[in-house]
């Protein structure tokens, strides 16, 4: 680890998606200026419009846009890169190699190029090399060459993220608060389990760990205090959520079907949500079929540890914000 220059730009990616709004939202709150690297000016200008546009450096560009790419690195002094799907949208040009891993060796040889030390990466709980969806192996491949890059770098692997502007929990306000589908679908046996962990200890711990030299070169897990089937995960939503269909009944969908079904709607799918964009949110492929069925928890004190927080209780949370969901 060599010593950094004093960090007062922070270069992100993913800057306008979920996650990435509460990150912006932190360095903000630090007197922080956040380096934006986006597709649209305007839509990053409307989500922080209680903020002085002075404030939010934009550079114009996506993950394969080298001289963007290039250019926010320059004006920073760390990097937080964000950018990752979960599920490949082939239409759009976005499968999960060209954007996990291209785009992030993208960002990271910007960095490294720019003389930037401190990097920041966003992952996931179950990464690792004999994963059994893309997902996840192309994650444990843009890991791999972030811990070879020599940064300074420091891998978060979150479970499931939630607050009210995620898709995450606009998905579960469709499936007990709308008509369609009449039911209220989980594959396999339904007990996987998942630890929700709030976005905004997410952004927290993201930007906290610019600051906090012992996250350097370690990978750090990140959920909530409880974990929950995905039965549990349901009720919980269906008890909480104002205008809830409790008459919806949950049903098993098995896996081997579930998965056929994720295969041959692909393509409708992928044409209807160019239309729809809504109708994205109802998509799944095989893979998430197959990690619905593993545990994506994790021991949530070596988070509160190193940042010396209490993650926030997803019940007490989702109480809150269950009406701002849209």
């Amino acid at each position: 680890m060599s010593e950094s220059p004093e960090i007062k730009q922070v270069m992100v990616t993913g800057a306008t998606g979920f996650v990435g709004r509460g990150v912006v939202r932190e360095l903000l709150a630090r007197g922080l200026t956040p380096v934006c690297l986006v597709r649209s000016t305007e839509k990053l200008y409307n989500q922080h419009r209680e903020v002085d546009p002075q404030r939010l450096v934009t550079v114009v560009g996506d993950l394969g846009d080298e001289k963007a790419l290039r250019h926010s690195a320059e004006l920073s002094q760390a990097a937080i890169h964000l950018v990752g799907i979960i599920i490949a949208r082939r239409l759009r040009g976005q499968t999960f190699h060209r954007v996990h891993v291209r785009g992030t060796k993208n960002v990271v040889d910007a960095v490294r190029n720019a003389g930037i030390r401190r990097y920041v990466h966003m992952s996931a709980l179950g990464t690792r090399p004999d994963a059994v969806a893309m997902y996840h192996k192309t994650k444990w491949s843009a890991e791999e060459y972030v811990r070879g890059s020599g940064l300074d770098w420091t891998i978060f692997r979150p479970s499931v993220i939630h607050g009210p502007g995620g898709e995450f929990m606009q998905l579960m306000k469709r499936f007990m608060c709308g008509l369609i589908p009449p039911i209220v679908p989980y594959f396999g046996s339904g007990t996987g389990r998942l630890q929700p962990v709030s976005v905004k200890d997410v952004a927290y711990c993201f930007v906290q760990s610019l600051f906090e030299p012992e996250t350097i070169d370690k990978i750090i897990p990140l959920g909530g205090p409880r974990a929950y089937s995905w039965i549990e995960m349901y009720n919980a939503c269906r008890a909480l959520m104002p205008g809830a269909k409790r008459w919806k009944p949950l049903v098993s969908q098995p896996v081997p079907i579930a998965k056929a079904a994720a295969l041959l709607s692909t393509p409708v799918m992928g044409l209807a949500e160019m239309i729809v964009p809504r109708l994205g949110l109802f998509r799944f492929d095989a893979g998430q079929v197959q990690m619905s069925q593993e545990d994506s928890v994790c021991d949530h004190t070596i988070a509160e540890k190193l940042f010396h927080i209490k993650m926030r209780n997803f019940e007490q949370e989702l109480e809150v914000y269950a009406g701002q969901i849209k």
